[in-house]
């Protein structure tokens, strides 16, 4: 039976559905499904600035390593991405900022939700990312939001993740 999780815009007040992709990426969904079995977990919303139509939170570190798996340099509208950046792959100010571990680094979990992204970064070339869901409800209201943060701003807002109950 699919699994299903819940990406909210908090003080947007926007929701959608991702299904999570459990045969292209099991390893990935089962850290992603464990680590919101005791409630959800999100943080402050960035929006990206190189990948183009992207919208994340870094949080803190959970499940095993993975490594690549389903792996994207260009993501489509949908795309829900796990990435694993290590201490020295994120920029110092922003780890400060966003209270991040400077040694640790974290989990990025990302919504693509335009075309033409490119997971391309100055500093440190291709990024790939594991496409571990794929939203299946309520993309252009989420899509809209995730604009609004880039037009109006990400602060104060949350990007979070929780279960989907049935």
């Amino acid at each position: 039976m699919p699994k299903f999780i819940r990406i909210t815009l908090e003080r947007r007040g926007v929701s959608c559905v991702a299904e999570l992709l459990e045969k292209d990426a099991p390893r990935t969904t089962a850290a992603v499904w464990e680590a919101l079995a005791d409630g959800p977990i999100g943080g402050p919303a960035q929006h990206a600035k190189y990948a183009r139509n992207e919208v994340y939170s870094i949080v803190p570190r959970f499940g095993p390593t993975i490594g690549q798996e389903n792996p994207t340099v260009t993501p489509i509208p949908g795309d829900v991405c796990y990435f694993d950046f290590h201490g020295g792959m994120l920029d110092a100010s922003f780890k400060e900022d966003q209270d991040i571990d400077q040694a640790e680094g974290g989990i990025d979990l990302a919504i693509f939700y335009g075309r033409n992204n490119l997971l391309l970064n100055g500093d440190v070339g291709w990024v790939p990312g594991n496409v571990y869901a794929t939203i299946v409800e309520n993309l252009p209201s989420m899509a809209e939001a995730c604009h609004d943060v880039w037009r109006s701003g990400s602060v104060g807002e949350r990007l979070v993740y929780e279960r989907q109950q049935s």
